[in-house]
């Protein structure tokens, strides 16, 4: 009796004590307790700057180990009910044991995923631009397509979407959109999708009805903190304002608000014009300039250090990061982890969870 069952909960019980290992269990313990005795020092909240930071990492250790607290809790209970279950040979609380056995089997795996997320910066919004390349109008029609389909990702994991700047193509598609997407952990997730992404499907825009191959970029950037200490001259910098425009080339207001910046140094340009006050435009641009400067900072100090190891990376057009063939068969292939996926309509639908995950933990 029970028998699938309690190898089930023994199987958890492993995983559950692996993931206490990974999740440095002792080590959030420690240092909460560390920073609870700093915070029931004499002064402590004269520095009121210092005072809410700790704060606020007290809060999120506390809401980290609550979390491993409760699934502990949980497989305890299980426990106790297939005990009670075979000493009273009660097959009632078969389907309840199952039911609650399958619940923590895919929480214990949502934690997993999130213990993969303790970069510096996986917990912040996003910045996540997309780009079409070679390919002309198929692949600004490309980049539209991928643009629905991170709309709809976000839409499905309740994160807030905001469309920062948005220029549409002539003919169809779009030459370029920056989206913010908010909430826990979005950029964690998202950076798995930075990259070359190609397509290869019959172009609708192909009256022969010939195959077609083609790419957009895809950047995603993590929201920094204004602490972020980055200095930008402003002899370095070229401003200009232009009139917004949305979906269709329709014109979002009638006065001069977008902001364009050009890093002049490193050519990063960066825009926005999701508000209607050319000031906040502006604020909102530099915001993102400073994002795109640390990242580009990063990428040259790891090609530094590249060249000292003498590693080769290539960083061509072509080298994309995943493929996704519409015809002649259905197939969506990631080329890091190998990844593939037939269901190719689910994926558009922003269905992206299994790519993301397998990316996270190969690169793990």
């Amino acid at each position: 009796m029970l028998v699938e069952e309690k190898k089930r909960l023994e199987n958890l019980k492993g995983e559950l004590a692996e993931l206490g290992s990974l999740f440095d269990y002792d080590g959030l313990e420690k240092k909460h307790d560390k920073l609870r005795r700093e915070m029931s020092k004499p002064g402590f909240w004269d520095d009121s700057s210092h005072a809410q930071q700790v704060s606020k990492e007290v809060s999120a250790l506390k809401d980290k180990m609550k979390k491993f607290d409760k699934l502990e809790e949980r497989l305890e209970e299980i426990e106790v009910l297939i005990e009670l279950a075979q000493e009273e040979a009660d097959d009632s609380l078969t389907d309840e044991i199952k039911d609650k056995l399958k619940e923590l089997e895919e929480d214990i795996e949502k934690l997993q995923l999130k213990v993969l997320l303790q970069g510096e910066y996986d917990e912040n919004n996003a910045l996540l631009s997309i780009n079409p390349g070679a390919g002309g109008i198929d692949s600004q029609d490309w980049a539209e397509m991928l643009l629905r389909m991170y709309n709809r990702w976000a839409e499905q994991n309740e994160y807030q979407v905001e469309t920062l700047e948005f220029m549409s193509g002539e003919e169809a598609g779009i030459k370029s959109v920056t989206l913010q997407i908010n909430g826990p952990y979005a950029y964690g997730y998202l950076k798995a999708e930075k990259g070359i992404h190609r397509l290869v499907r019959v172009s609708p825009f192909d009256s022969s009805g010939r195959r077609h191959t083609s790419f957009a970029s895809v950047e995603v950037l993590p929201e920094i903190e204004d602490d972020i200490d980055i200095d930008i001259e402003k002899s370095d910098l070229k401003i200009e304002t232009y009139r917004a425009s949305g979906a269709g080339g329709q014109h979002v207001n009638t006065t001069d608000s977008a902001v364009r910046i050009t890093h002049q140094p490193t050519g990063i340009v960066v825009q926005c014009q999701s508000l209607r006050s050319q000031h906040k435009n502006r604020q909102k641009a530099m915001h993102i300039l400073k994002a795109k400067l640390f990242d580009y900072m990063k990428e040259k100090k790891a090609e530094k250090l590249s060249e000292i190891r003498g590693e080769k990376k290539d960083i061509s057009w072509g080298s994309q990061i995943r493929s996704y063939f519409f015809d002649p068969y259905q197939l969506i292939k990631d080329h890091r982890t190998n990844l593939e996926v037939n269901n190719i309509q689910a994926v558009m639908d922003g269905e992206l969870d299994s790519l993301i995950e397998a990316y996270l933990k190969e690169d793990k």
